[in-house]
């Protein structure tokens, strides 16, 4: 074998192993740019999937912010319902406790009204002798109506009447000098007691105004509001 002929051989591998090399680069190349597309895809979609449950996390944070403004806004306006039915309704009972001074202003009326107070306080307390304390305006008229409601509760529980002490000495609080008046004041009527003190009934006009209240609530917040 000359040496042309080793040469052109020598060329001949030389060309060979190039091409398997430059090949060989390609196909790692080209596995190289594979993977990375596999991989930045799925870095893609991983930063897609990030962002989504942020936007998810954010978006239900406000959602859950907004039911508790909206729940906020609600219990503030139903709070400030009930204030304004419950101021409608101390209204109407300030009126009721005002017209109480229309009662006691008609002697006549007042006089057969006393009679009634003291005698249902006597059926309640079932004593032979009773106590009456009245206001000092009232003294006339409750010495004038404890006879009367003595011998009322004897006919009516067929009794014997019952011994009557009305105080002169201790009175109950006179009626309040103005609307809106906070002191201690008494619209009128009676507080009966046993005469060791020890059972008491109060049938003050004041006390049979709020037990009529309370016992009355719904149907006067059903006329005043419509309630059922």
């Amino acid at each position: 074998m000359d040496a042309a002929e080793v040469t052109r051989q020598i060329a001949q591998m030389t060309q060979f192993i190039k091409q398997e090399a430059e090949e060989k680069a390609s196909e790692i190349q080209v596995s190289a740019e594979e993977e990375f597309n596999i991989e930045k895809l799925q870095m893609v979609e991983s930063e897609k999937q990030r962002i989504r449950r942020e936007y998810e996390r954010k978006e239900a944070q406000i959602e859950s912010r907004k039911k508790i403004e909206r729940s906020t806004k609600v219990n503030a306006a139903r709070l400030r319902v009930l204030r304004a039915r419950e101021e409608c309704v101390s209204v109407a009972v300030k009126a009721a406790r005002e017209q109480l001074a229309v009662v006691v202003g008609d002697q006549a009326r007042y006089g057969r009204l006393l009679v009634e107070l003291i005698a249902q306080a006597m059926g309640k307390l079932n004593e032979p002798a009773v106590q009456v304390r009245c206001r000092q305006a009232d003294l006339v008229l409750v010495q004038q109506a404890a006879p009367q409601a003595a011998a009322k509760h004897a006919q009516a529980a067929g009794v014997a009447a019952p011994k009557v002490s009305v105080g002169s000495d201790t009175f109950l609080p006179p009626a309040a000098p103005t609307p809106g008046y906070e002191g201690e004041s008494c619209a009128g009527g009676v507080v009966v007691a046993s005469m060791d003190g020890r059972v008491v009934c109060s049938n003050t006009l004041d006390d049979r105004l709020s037990v009529a209240v309370d016992a009355n609530l719904p149907l006067i917040r059903k006329e005043l509001f419509g309630e059922a």
